[in-house]
């Protein structure tokens, strides 16, 4: 089942029908360790909604209220990699070597809803950066007891400049306006996604494929449920919040983004988030 938020409510997606729920809140919807329960049961007495897919074409927004929105780094061997490479020359690659090795992940305050947009919205680069790159990533929806919900799909701008001058500088290279995309739904199942599970990036500038490759969840060396752990042990999320799970998509490094590219990031059986550089 697939979860859209819309202006005024929210729409339900399964089996090729769709089912609109208005005046439904995001946050107390999602915020239930019973979610795929409760959609379950509200198609089961409800009718299919003629003008629901137009909704979603119109008035779809970014599936996120009032929760935070957190990711990990260093989670695939491609991160650890390109991260020691971009900060050698400030003295910090081996601290990334040492994350990915360590019981303790990387975790990072990401975004508030302020600072993120839903598909087909623009992100953003920082003016201040010569280095940037979108970071396709699985993204958990965990509600306030720390379980997780759904899924979705998430785009974690970074600026590989600013973070490769000092880690200590990663706030900045990762938080600013526009920094995260996120959508175009929440997956709802009970059924955690196989480790087969495809991850796709492509950038198109002007038209033309740029940059493209794909990577699977099991090329993941840390679990989804030990990063929620981590992430909840001193952490309370009242409304739940969105845990990005880390990329092994890194485009190669004489690549960065300019304005007017596009980037889809498709993660079946979620779909395709699109967003244009602004």
């Amino acid at each position: 089942m697939k979860l859209y938020k819309v202006k005024h409510g929210l729409v339900i997606e399964h089996d090729g029908k769709m089912y609109s729920l208005k005046g439904e809140q995001w946050d107390s919807f999602v915020n239930d360790d019973r979610l795929a329960d409760k959609m379950r049961e509200i198609i089961e007495h409800s009718k299919p909604d003629s003008n629901a897919g137009a909704l979603v074409d119109q008035q779809l927004l970014a599936p996120i209220q009032s929760q935070e929105v957190w990711a990990s780094g260093v989670t695939y061997l491609r991160s650890k990699v390109e991260r020691q490479e971009e900060s050698k020359q400030a003295g910090g690659g081996e601290f990334y070597a040492r994350v990915y090795e360590a019981e303790r992940p990387e975790l990072f305050f990401k975004a508030t809803a302020y600072r993120t947009v839903g598909h087909k919205g623009e992100v953003r680069i920082r003016e201040d950066s010569t280095w940037n790159v979108p970071e396709p990533e699985l993204t958990l929806v965990i509600n306030s007891n720390g379980k997780i919900v759904g899924y979705t799909i998430g785009n974690d701008m970074s600026s590989r400049s600013i973070e490769g001058e000092n880690p200590l500088y990663l706030p900045q290279a990762k938080t600013y306006d526009g920094c995260c995309a996120l959508g175009p739904c929440v997956y709802v199942t009970e059924t955690p996604l196989p480790g087969s599970t495809v991850i796709e990036l492509k950038i198109r500038r002007k038209g033309a494929v740029v940059v493209s490759g794909e990577i699977t969840l099991d090329q993941m060396k840390r679990t989804q449920e030990e990063l929620v752990r981590f992430l909840f042990r001193e952490c309370s999320f009242p409304h739940g919040c969105l845990l990005m799970t880390g990329t092994g998509i890194i485009p190669s490094n004489d690549f960065t983004l300019a304005r007017g590219d596009e980037i889809s990031i498709t993660i079946e059986p979620i779909g395709t988030l699109v967003n244009t550089v602004g």
